[in-house]
Protein backbone atom coordinates (compact mmCIF):
# COMPACT_ATOMS: atom_id res chain seq x y z
CA UNK A 1 0.00 0.00 0.00
CA UNK A 2 1.15 3.67 -1.24
CA UNK A 3 1.62 6.03 1.93
CA UNK A 4 0.28 9.36 0.19
CA UNK A 5 -0.53 10.08 -3.13
CA UNK A 6 -0.05 14.03 -3.67
CA UNK A 7 -2.49 15.33 -6.18
CA UNK A 8 -1.28 18.93 -7.85
CA UNK A 9 -3.52 20.60 -9.80
CA UNK A 10 -2.65 22.51 -12.92
CA UNK A 11 -2.78 25.79 -10.98
CA UNK A 12 -0.28 24.46 -8.55
CA UNK A 13 3.40 24.83 -10.11
CA UNK A 14 5.58 25.43 -7.55
CA UNK A 15 7.93 23.00 -5.32
CA UNK A 16 6.59 25.04 -2.15
CA UNK A 17 3.28 23.48 -3.05
CA UNK A 18 2.08 22.83 0.97
CA UNK A 19 1.37 19.59 -0.58
CA UNK A 20 4.47 18.25 -1.47
CA UNK A 21 6.11 19.26 2.84
CA UNK A 22 6.92 16.08 4.23
CA UNK A 23 7.42 14.10 0.82
CA UNK A 24 8.73 10.56 1.41
CA UNK A 25 10.24 9.45 -1.95
CA UNK A 26 10.30 5.67 -0.67
CA UNK A 27 7.13 5.65 0.35
CA UNK A 28 4.72 8.43 -1.80
CA UNK A 29 4.03 9.81 -5.32
CA UNK A 30 3.12 13.03 -7.44
CA UNK A 31 -0.18 12.35 -9.33
CA UNK A 32 -0.73 15.06 -12.08
CA UNK A 33 -3.87 14.76 -15.00
CA UNK A 34 -4.42 16.31 -17.88
CA UNK A 35 -8.18 16.20 -18.67
CA UNK A 36 -10.00 16.98 -21.90
CA UNK A 37 -13.40 18.31 -19.62
CA UNK A 38 -10.64 20.75 -18.24
CA UNK A 39 -10.90 22.96 -21.53
CA UNK A 40 -14.38 21.52 -22.27
CA UNK A 41 -16.23 22.83 -19.35
CA UNK A 42 -16.30 26.04 -20.65
CA UNK A 43 -15.41 26.60 -23.84
CA UNK A 44 -11.81 27.73 -23.48
CA UNK A 45 -9.22 29.89 -25.36
CA UNK A 46 -6.93 27.82 -26.83
CA UNK A 47 -4.35 30.14 -25.76
CA UNK A 48 -5.95 29.51 -22.21
CA UNK A 49 -5.66 25.50 -22.68
CA UNK A 50 -2.08 25.67 -23.92
CA UNK A 51 -0.47 28.12 -20.98
CA UNK A 52 -2.20 25.26 -18.57
CA UNK A 53 -0.83 22.51 -20.31
CA UNK A 54 2.71 23.94 -21.19
CA UNK A 55 2.85 24.87 -17.34
CA UNK A 56 2.31 21.85 -15.84
CA UNK A 57 4.44 19.66 -18.17
CA UNK A 58 7.43 22.19 -17.52
CA UNK A 59 6.83 21.61 -13.81
CA UNK A 60 6.25 17.90 -14.82
CA UNK A 61 9.93 17.75 -15.68
CA UNK A 62 11.35 19.98 -12.42
CA UNK A 63 10.10 17.23 -10.49
CA UNK A 64 11.41 14.36 -12.55
CA UNK A 65 14.71 16.72 -11.88
CA UNK A 66 14.33 16.59 -8.28
CA UNK A 67 13.70 12.82 -8.38
CA UNK A 68 9.77 12.72 -7.27
CA UNK A 69 8.15 9.90 -8.59
CA UNK A 70 5.48 11.11 -10.53
CA UNK A 71 2.73 9.87 -12.26
CA UNK A 72 1.59 12.11 -15.29
CA UNK A 73 -1.51 11.47 -17.50
CA UNK A 74 -0.57 13.21 -20.67
CA UNK A 75 -3.83 14.11 -22.92
CA UNK A 76 -4.05 11.70 -25.67
CA UNK A 77 -2.29 9.14 -23.75
CA UNK A 78 -5.32 7.79 -21.68
CA UNK A 79 -8.94 7.27 -21.92
CA UNK A 80 -10.60 9.05 -18.92
CA UNK A 81 -12.17 12.05 -19.90
CA UNK A 82 -12.54 13.75 -16.77
CA UNK A 83 -10.20 14.36 -13.40
CA UNK A 84 -12.66 12.47 -11.38
CA UNK A 85 -12.44 8.95 -13.65
CA UNK A 86 -8.83 9.46 -13.41
CA UNK A 87 -8.40 10.03 -10.04
CA UNK A 88 -11.01 7.12 -9.35
CA UNK A 89 -8.75 4.92 -11.40
CA UNK A 90 -5.69 5.89 -10.30
CA UNK A 91 -5.86 6.26 -6.33
CA UNK A 92 -7.83 2.78 -7.18
CA UNK A 93 -4.11 1.41 -8.47
CA UNK A 94 -1.72 2.74 -6.05
CA UNK A 95 -4.61 2.23 -2.69
CA UNK A 96 -3.29 4.82 -0.84
CA UNK A 97 -3.55 5.38 3.50
CA UNK A 98 -4.33 9.09 2.35
CA UNK A 99 -4.41 11.72 -0.41
CA UNK A 100 -3.07 14.99 0.10
CA UNK A 101 -3.57 18.18 -1.94
CA UNK A 102 -3.42 22.25 -1.73
CA UNK A 103 -6.54 23.67 -1.97
CA UNK A 104 -7.92 23.80 -5.42
CA UNK A 105 -8.55 26.79 -7.16
CA UNK A 106 -11.83 25.73 -7.86
CA UNK A 107 -14.88 24.59 -5.67
CA UNK A 108 -16.28 22.10 -8.87
CA UNK A 109 -12.66 20.55 -8.54
CA UNK A 110 -12.61 20.40 -4.50
CA UNK A 111 -15.78 18.93 -4.40
CA UNK A 112 -14.91 16.26 -7.23
CA UNK A 113 -11.79 15.22 -5.71
CA UNK A 114 -13.80 15.24 -2.37
CA UNK A 115 -16.31 12.81 -3.64
CA UNK A 116 -13.83 10.09 -4.97
CA UNK A 117 -11.93 9.97 -1.52
CA UNK A 118 -15.03 9.09 -0.28
CA UNK A 119 -16.12 6.43 -2.85
CA UNK A 120 -12.88 5.21 -1.73
CA UNK A 121 -13.27 5.56 1.35
CA UNK A 122 -9.66 7.30 2.02
CA UNK A 123 -8.75 10.00 3.68
CA UNK A 124 -8.38 13.36 2.12
CA UNK A 125 -6.16 16.06 3.48
CA UNK A 126 -6.61 19.44 1.99
CA UNK A 127 -3.60 21.45 2.92
CA UNK A 128 -3.78 25.38 3.23
CA UNK A 129 -2.57 27.04 -0.04
CA UNK A 130 0.72 29.40 1.18
CA UNK A 131 0.57 30.87 -1.80
CA UNK A 132 -2.05 34.06 -0.54
CA UNK A 133 -1.28 35.71 2.40
CA UNK A 134 -4.64 35.65 4.18
CA UNK A 135 -5.55 31.73 4.75
CA UNK A 136 -9.33 31.10 4.30
CA UNK A 137 -10.12 30.73 7.99
CA UNK A 138 -8.59 34.60 8.73
CA UNK A 139 -10.32 36.19 6.03
CA UNK A 140 -13.54 34.34 7.34
CA UNK A 141 -12.76 35.40 11.01
CA UNK A 142 -12.05 39.57 9.49
CA UNK A 143 -15.54 39.20 7.44
CA UNK A 144 -17.22 37.82 10.19
CA UNK A 145 -15.50 41.10 12.57
CA UNK A 146 -16.35 43.65 9.90
CA UNK A 147 -19.37 45.73 9.36
CA UNK A 148 -19.18 45.85 5.68
CA UNK A 149 -17.69 43.39 3.25
CA UNK A 150 -15.41 46.17 1.35
CA UNK A 151 -12.38 45.81 -0.08
CA UNK A 152 -10.82 49.23 0.90
CA UNK A 153 -11.12 47.94 4.55
CA UNK A 154 -9.55 44.35 3.99
CA UNK A 155 -6.56 46.51 2.64
CA UNK A 156 -6.10 48.35 5.17
CA UNK A 157 -5.76 45.71 7.56
CA UNK A 158 -3.65 43.66 5.23
CA UNK A 159 -1.46 46.54 4.93
CA UNK A 160 -0.60 47.23 8.54
CA UNK A 161 -0.63 43.13 9.16
CA UNK A 162 2.65 43.02 6.86
CA UNK A 163 3.45 46.55 6.77
CA UNK A 164 3.81 47.32 3.34
CA UNK A 165 4.23 51.12 2.19
CA UNK A 166 3.72 51.76 6.05
CA UNK A 167 5.53 54.25 8.21
CA UNK A 168 4.35 52.75 11.77
CA UNK A 169 0.49 52.83 11.55
CA UNK A 170 -0.07 55.42 9.17
CA UNK A 171 0.40 54.53 5.24
CA UNK A 172 3.29 56.18 3.72
CA UNK A 173 2.54 59.26 1.85
CA UNK A 174 -0.35 59.88 4.30
CA UNK A 175 -2.65 58.39 2.13
CA UNK A 176 -4.01 55.00 1.92
CA UNK A 177 -5.17 54.94 -1.39
CA UNK A 178 -4.55 57.23 -5.00
CA UNK A 179 -6.88 55.91 -6.67
CA UNK A 180 -8.09 59.08 -7.98
CA UNK A 181 -4.61 59.85 -9.41
CA UNK A 182 -4.83 56.45 -11.43
CA UNK A 183 -7.77 57.34 -13.50
CA UNK A 184 -6.13 59.54 -16.11
CA UNK A 185 -7.26 58.78 -19.91
CA UNK A 186 -4.77 59.46 -22.84
CA UNK A 187 -4.69 62.71 -24.91
CA UNK A 188 -5.40 62.55 -28.20
CA UNK A 189 -1.85 61.33 -29.70
CA UNK A 190 -2.45 58.18 -27.42
CA UNK A 191 0.02 56.14 -25.81
CA UNK A 192 3.68 57.04 -26.16
CA UNK A 193 6.38 55.21 -25.76
CA UNK A 194 5.12 52.09 -24.65
CA UNK A 195 7.46 49.40 -23.32
CA UNK A 196 7.71 46.05 -25.40
CA UNK A 197 7.34 42.39 -24.04
CA UNK A 198 9.63 40.47 -25.66
CA UNK A 199 8.22 36.85 -26.39
CA UNK A 200 10.27 33.82 -25.18
CA UNK A 201 11.61 31.57 -27.19
CA UNK A 202 8.80 28.37 -27.90
CA UNK A 203 10.37 25.32 -26.52
CA UNK A 204 9.96 22.11 -27.50
CA UNK A 205 7.58 21.27 -24.74
CA UNK A 206 5.62 24.16 -25.59
CA UNK A 207 5.78 22.83 -29.45
CA UNK A 208 4.15 19.69 -28.61
CA UNK A 209 1.53 21.52 -26.60
CA UNK A 210 0.55 23.48 -29.42
CA UNK A 211 -0.04 20.60 -31.82
CA UNK A 212 -2.14 19.40 -29.14
CA UNK A 213 -4.22 21.83 -28.52
CA UNK A 214 -4.90 22.49 -32.71
CA UNK A 215 -5.36 18.27 -33.17
CA UNK A 216 -8.16 17.86 -29.63
CA UNK A 217 -9.30 21.53 -29.78
CA UNK A 218 -9.67 22.89 -33.49
CA UNK A 219 -12.97 24.49 -32.96
CA UNK A 220 -12.13 26.56 -29.81
CA UNK A 221 -11.93 30.04 -29.47
CA UNK A 222 -8.80 32.17 -29.83
CA UNK A 223 -5.52 31.40 -31.47
CA UNK A 224 -1.93 30.41 -30.23
CA UNK A 225 -0.10 32.90 -32.85
CA UNK A 226 0.51 35.31 -30.13
CA UNK A 227 1.91 33.55 -27.10
CA UNK A 228 3.69 35.18 -25.08
CA UNK A 229 2.83 33.82 -21.42
CA UNK A 230 5.51 32.48 -18.99
CA UNK A 231 5.10 28.77 -18.77
CA UNK A 232 7.83 28.37 -16.13
CA UNK A 233 8.92 30.19 -12.98
CA UNK A 234 11.94 31.91 -14.82
CA UNK A 235 10.01 33.25 -17.23
CA UNK A 236 7.92 34.39 -14.49
CA UNK A 237 10.57 36.09 -13.14
CA UNK A 238 11.62 37.66 -16.26
CA UNK A 239 8.18 39.24 -16.47
CA UNK A 240 8.07 40.67 -13.12
CA UNK A 241 11.54 42.17 -13.76
CA UNK A 242 10.57 43.48 -16.99
CA UNK A 243 7.69 44.88 -14.87
CA UNK A 244 9.63 46.74 -12.17
CA UNK A 245 12.15 48.33 -14.83
CA UNK A 246 10.41 49.12 -17.57
CA UNK A 247 6.41 49.64 -16.84
CA UNK A 248 5.58 49.97 -12.86
CA UNK A 249 6.38 53.71 -12.55
CA UNK A 250 4.20 54.63 -15.54
CA UNK A 251 1.68 52.31 -14.57
CA UNK A 252 -0.38 53.83 -11.88
CA UNK A 253 -2.08 57.15 -14.40
CA UNK A 254 -3.21 55.13 -17.04
CA UNK A 255 -4.37 51.72 -15.63
CA UNK A 256 -7.81 52.29 -16.32
CA UNK A 257 -7.40 53.89 -20.22
CA UNK A 258 -7.80 52.00 -23.37
CA UNK A 259 -6.71 52.43 -26.48
CA UNK A 260 -7.02 50.56 -30.11
CA UNK A 261 -4.56 49.77 -31.39
CA UNK A 262 -3.30 46.83 -33.31
CA UNK A 263 0.03 46.05 -31.85
CA UNK A 264 0.58 43.91 -28.39
CA UNK A 265 1.67 46.66 -27.24
CA UNK A 266 -1.34 48.46 -27.22
CA UNK A 267 -3.33 45.99 -25.88
CA UNK A 268 -0.68 45.15 -22.56
CA UNK A 269 0.31 48.99 -22.69
CA UNK A 270 1.69 49.54 -18.76
CA UNK A 271 -0.20 46.44 -16.64
CA UNK A 272 2.04 43.76 -15.92
CA UNK A 273 1.09 40.87 -17.16
CA UNK A 274 1.84 38.82 -14.03
CA UNK A 275 -1.88 37.53 -13.09
CA UNK A 276 -1.55 33.75 -14.97
CA UNK A 277 1.74 33.16 -13.23
CA UNK A 278 0.62 34.58 -9.76
CA UNK A 279 -2.42 32.29 -10.50
CA UNK A 280 0.08 28.66 -11.48
CA UNK A 281 1.87 29.58 -8.49
CA UNK A 282 4.91 30.65 -10.44
CA UNK A 283 5.13 33.73 -8.81
CA UNK A 284 4.10 34.07 -4.65
CA UNK A 285 2.32 37.53 -4.13
CA UNK A 286 4.37 38.25 -1.46
CA UNK A 287 7.90 38.27 -3.95
CA UNK A 288 6.14 39.85 -6.56
CA UNK A 289 5.02 43.02 -3.10
CA UNK A 290 8.31 43.05 -1.48
CA UNK A 291 10.23 43.48 -5.71
CA UNK A 292 7.44 46.55 -5.91
CA UNK A 293 7.63 47.90 -2.64
CA UNK A 294 11.79 47.67 -2.84
CA UNK A 295 12.04 49.33 -6.07
CA UNK A 296 9.82 52.36 -4.64
CA UNK A 297 12.24 52.95 -2.23
CA UNK A 298 15.64 52.16 -4.63
CA UNK A 299 14.85 53.77 -7.54
CA UNK A 300 12.55 56.88 -5.85
CA UNK A 301 8.97 55.42 -8.16
CA UNK A 302 5.95 57.38 -8.12
CA UNK A 303 4.03 56.15 -4.97
CA UNK A 304 0.50 56.31 -6.81
CA UNK A 305 1.54 53.76 -9.26
CA UNK A 306 3.52 51.73 -6.64
CA UNK A 307 0.54 51.80 -4.28
CA UNK A 308 -2.03 51.20 -7.08
CA UNK A 309 -0.31 47.86 -8.14
CA UNK A 310 0.01 46.54 -4.54
CA UNK A 311 -3.44 47.27 -3.97
CA UNK A 312 -4.00 45.00 -6.53
CA UNK A 313 -2.29 42.48 -5.35
CA UNK A 314 -2.57 42.37 -1.41
CA UNK A 315 -5.97 44.02 -1.48
CA UNK A 316 -8.22 42.79 -4.18
CA UNK A 317 -6.52 39.50 -4.74
CA UNK A 318 -6.43 38.41 -1.64
CA UNK A 319 -9.65 39.89 -1.08
CA UNK A 320 -11.74 38.20 -3.85
CA UNK A 321 -10.24 34.64 -3.38
CA UNK A 322 -11.44 35.34 0.75
CA UNK A 323 -14.83 35.98 -0.54
CA UNK A 324 -15.05 33.10 -3.09
CA UNK A 325 -14.39 30.10 -0.87
CA UNK A 326 -17.12 32.29 1.78
CA UNK A 327 -19.82 32.62 -0.46
CA UNK A 328 -19.55 29.29 -2.82
CA UNK A 329 -22.10 27.56 -3.65
CA UNK A 330 -24.48 30.25 -3.25
CA UNK A 331 -22.38 32.58 -4.94
CA UNK A 332 -22.10 30.39 -8.85
CA UNK A 333 -25.92 30.89 -9.10
CA UNK A 334 -26.58 34.64 -7.99
CA UNK A 335 -29.01 36.23 -10.12
CA UNK A 336 -29.80 39.59 -8.34
CA UNK A 337 -31.97 40.74 -11.27
CA UNK A 338 -33.40 37.78 -12.47
CA UNK A 339 -31.45 38.46 -15.99
CA UNK A 340 -31.98 35.30 -18.53
CA UNK A 341 -30.60 36.58 -21.96
CA UNK A 342 -28.45 34.63 -23.80
CA UNK A 343 -24.96 35.14 -24.25
CA UNK A 344 -24.45 37.32 -27.85
CA UNK A 345 -22.89 35.01 -30.17
CA UNK A 346 -20.09 37.58 -31.37
CA UNK A 347 -19.03 37.53 -27.79
CA UNK A 348 -16.81 34.83 -29.51
CA UNK A 349 -15.73 36.79 -32.15
CA UNK A 350 -15.92 40.11 -31.72
CA UNK A 351 -18.28 40.56 -34.78
CA UNK A 352 -20.25 43.53 -34.05
CA UNK A 353 -20.36 46.87 -35.16
CA UNK A 354 -19.63 48.33 -31.06
CA UNK A 355 -16.22 49.32 -31.75
CA UNK A 356 -15.65 48.92 -28.33
CA UNK A 357 -16.81 45.47 -27.70
CA UNK A 358 -14.68 44.59 -30.94
CA UNK A 359 -11.79 45.54 -30.35
CA UNK A 360 -12.01 44.30 -26.77
CA UNK A 361 -12.89 40.99 -27.70
CA UNK A 362 -10.76 40.76 -30.74
CA UNK A 363 -8.06 41.59 -28.42
CA UNK A 364 -9.22 38.85 -25.80
CA UNK A 365 -9.29 36.29 -28.69
CA UNK A 366 -5.53 37.62 -29.90
CA UNK A 367 -4.11 37.05 -26.88
CA UNK A 368 -6.36 35.81 -24.18
CA UNK A 369 -5.85 39.22 -22.28
CA UNK A 370 -7.59 42.22 -21.15
CA UNK A 371 -6.93 44.13 -18.57
CA UNK A 372 -9.06 45.29 -15.64
CA UNK A 373 -10.89 48.09 -17.07
CA UNK A 374 -11.90 46.40 -20.41
CA UNK A 375 -13.42 43.59 -18.78
CA UNK A 376 -15.07 45.59 -16.13
CA UNK A 377 -16.27 48.78 -18.07
CA UNK A 378 -16.91 47.01 -21.54
CA UNK A 379 -17.38 43.43 -21.74
CA UNK A 380 -18.94 43.10 -17.90
CA UNK A 381 -21.02 46.02 -17.84
CA UNK A 382 -22.26 45.71 -21.16
CA UNK A 383 -23.29 42.05 -20.14
CA UNK A 384 -25.28 44.01 -17.02
CA UNK A 385 -26.80 46.57 -19.14
CA UNK A 386 -27.98 43.86 -21.24
CA UNK A 387 -29.95 41.41 -19.22
CA UNK A 388 -27.43 38.68 -19.99
CA UNK A 389 -27.86 35.36 -17.48
CA UNK A 390 -24.58 36.01 -15.43
CA UNK A 391 -24.02 32.38 -15.25
CA UNK A 392 -23.36 32.84 -19.35
CA UNK A 393 -21.10 35.80 -18.52
CA UNK A 394 -18.71 34.25 -16.02
CA UNK A 395 -18.31 31.28 -18.01
CA UNK A 396 -17.23 33.06 -21.14
CA UNK A 397 -15.00 34.85 -18.54
CA UNK A 398 -13.61 31.58 -17.05
CA UNK A 399 -12.96 30.08 -20.55
CA UNK A 400 -11.29 33.17 -22.79
CA UNK A 401 -8.71 34.40 -21.08
CA UNK A 402 -5.36 33.06 -19.75
CA UNK A 403 -5.39 34.01 -16.07
CA UNK A 404 -8.77 32.31 -15.71
CA UNK A 405 -9.62 30.43 -12.03
CA UNK A 406 -12.63 30.08 -10.75
CA UNK A 407 -11.54 31.64 -7.86
CA UNK A 408 -10.63 34.98 -9.06
CA UNK A 409 -13.37 34.85 -12.28
CA UNK A 410 -16.26 34.29 -10.28
CA UNK A 411 -16.72 37.01 -8.22
CA UNK A 412 -14.91 39.47 -10.15
CA UNK A 413 -18.14 39.06 -12.68
CA UNK A 414 -20.62 37.93 -10.26
CA UNK A 415 -19.86 40.35 -7.84
CA UNK A 416 -18.11 43.44 -9.71
CA UNK A 417 -18.92 43.54 -13.34
CA UNK A 418 -22.61 41.82 -12.88
CA UNK A 419 -23.78 43.17 -9.77
CA UNK A 420 -25.31 39.96 -9.59
CA UNK A 421 -24.96 38.97 -5.69
CA UNK A 422 -27.02 42.39 -5.14
CA UNK A 423 -23.83 44.45 -3.99
CA UNK A 424 -22.49 41.73 -1.26
CA UNK A 425 -19.31 43.31 -1.28
CA UNK A 426 -19.69 46.55 -3.73
CA UNK A 427 -21.59 49.37 -2.87
CA UNK A 428 -23.35 50.42 -6.03
CA UNK A 429 -23.41 48.66 -9.65
CA UNK A 430 -20.61 49.47 -12.06
CA UNK A 431 -22.97 51.23 -15.02
CA UNK A 432 -22.16 53.95 -17.61
CA UNK A 433 -22.83 55.34 -20.78
CA UNK A 434 -20.78 55.26 -23.70
CA UNK A 435 -19.50 58.66 -22.73
CA UNK A 436 -17.27 56.87 -20.04
CA UNK A 437 -15.58 54.60 -22.49
CA UNK A 438 -15.59 57.59 -24.60
CA UNK A 439 -13.79 59.65 -22.51
CA UNK A 440 -11.25 56.49 -21.45
CA UNK A 441 -10.49 55.54 -25.10
CA UNK A 442 -10.49 55.87 -28.42
CA UNK A 443 -12.59 52.94 -29.21
CA UNK A 444 -15.39 55.55 -30.27
CA UNK A 445 -13.57 57.26 -32.62
CA UNK A 446 -14.33 54.40 -34.73
CA UNK A 447 -17.46 53.40 -34.23
CA UNK A 448 -20.95 53.55 -36.37
CA UNK A 449 -22.80 54.31 -32.90
CA UNK A 450 -22.55 57.89 -30.88
CA UNK A 451 -22.10 57.60 -27.33
CA UNK A 452 -23.86 61.13 -26.72
CA UNK A 453 -27.44 59.51 -28.77
CA UNK A 454 -30.07 57.42 -26.87
CA UNK A 455 -32.85 56.68 -29.00
CA UNK A 456 -31.93 57.29 -32.84
CA UNK A 457 -30.34 54.68 -35.25
CA UNK A 458 -26.89 55.90 -34.28
CA UNK A 459 -27.48 55.69 -30.79
CA UNK A 460 -24.66 54.00 -28.79
CA UNK A 461 -26.37 50.48 -27.72
CA UNK A 462 -24.53 51.37 -24.28
CA UNK A 463 -25.54 54.66 -23.64
CA UNK A 464 -29.33 53.48 -24.82
CA UNK A 465 -29.34 50.71 -22.50
CA UNK A 466 -27.37 52.79 -19.62
CA UNK A 467 -30.49 54.86 -19.62
CA UNK A 468 -32.95 52.39 -19.77
CA UNK A 469 -31.39 50.57 -16.63
CA UNK A 470 -31.86 53.48 -14.83
CA UNK A 471 -35.39 53.60 -15.25
CA UNK A 472 -35.89 50.59 -14.69
CA UNK A 473 -34.29 50.26 -11.36
CA UNK A 474 -34.86 54.21 -10.26
CA UNK A 475 -36.29 53.47 -7.03
CA UNK A 476 -33.58 51.32 -5.94
CA UNK A 477 -30.80 53.27 -6.90
CA UNK A 478 -32.73 56.46 -5.65
CA UNK A 479 -31.90 54.59 -2.17
CA UNK A 480 -28.41 54.31 -2.51
CA UNK A 481 -25.93 57.33 -1.49
CA UNK A 482 -23.59 55.65 -4.21
CA UNK A 483 -26.02 56.03 -6.79
CA UNK A 484 -28.81 58.61 -6.46
CA UNK A 485 -26.88 61.27 -8.27
CA UNK A 486 -26.27 59.18 -11.16
CA UNK A 487 -30.50 58.43 -11.32
CA UNK A 488 -31.25 61.87 -10.44
CA UNK A 489 -30.42 62.77 -14.10
CA UNK A 490 -33.01 61.00 -15.30
CA UNK A 491 -35.10 64.49 -14.05
CA UNK A 492 -33.74 65.49 -17.50
CA UNK A 493 -36.24 63.91 -19.63
CA UNK A 494 -39.97 64.05 -19.73
CA UNK A 495 -42.49 60.64 -19.44
CA UNK A 496 -42.35 60.91 -23.68
CA UNK A 497 -38.37 60.84 -23.88
CA UNK A 498 -38.13 57.97 -21.03
CA UNK A 499 -40.83 56.50 -23.20
CA UNK A 500 -38.39 56.46 -26.76
CA UNK A 501 -35.96 55.23 -24.40
CA UNK A 502 -37.27 51.76 -23.01
CA UNK A 503 -38.72 51.53 -26.54
CA UNK A 504 -35.40 52.16 -28.32
CA UNK A 505 -33.74 49.39 -25.45
CA UNK A 506 -35.83 46.99 -26.21
CA UNK A 507 -35.33 47.21 -29.78
CA UNK A 508 -31.74 46.64 -28.45
CA UNK A 509 -32.28 43.55 -26.42
CA UNK A 510 -34.66 41.62 -29.18
CA UNK A 511 -31.49 42.04 -31.75
CA UNK A 512 -28.14 41.49 -29.29
CA UNK A 513 -26.78 39.50 -31.84
CA UNK A 514 -26.92 42.02 -34.32
CA UNK A 515 -25.91 45.10 -33.28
Amino acid sequence: MMRNVIVILGDQLNLDNPALEGFDHQQDVVLMVEAQHESTHVWSHKARIALFLSAMRHFAQTLQSQDYPLRYLKLGDHDYVDLSSAWLALLSEYDPQQIIVCEPGDYRVLTALASCALALNKRLIVRDDTFFLCSQADFKRWAGQSKQLRMEYFYRYMRKRYQVLMAGDEPVGGKWNYDHENRQSFSKNGPQDIPIVSPFEIDQITQAVFADVERLFPEHPGMLDHFCWPVTRAQALVFLQHFIVSKLADFGAHQDAMWQSDLASGAFLWHSLLASSLNLKLLHPKEVIDAVAQAYVKDNLPLASVEGFIRQILGWREFIRGLYWLDMPAMAEANHYAHQRDLPIWYWTGKTYMNCMRQTIQQTMQYGYAHHIQRLMVTGMFGLLAEIEPKQVADWYLAVYVDAVDWVELPNVVGMALHANGGRFTSKPYIASGAYIKRMSNYCNNCRYQPDIKTSAKACPVTTLYWNFLIKHEQVLLNNPRTVLMVKNLNRFNDEEKTLIQQKAQQVLNALDEI
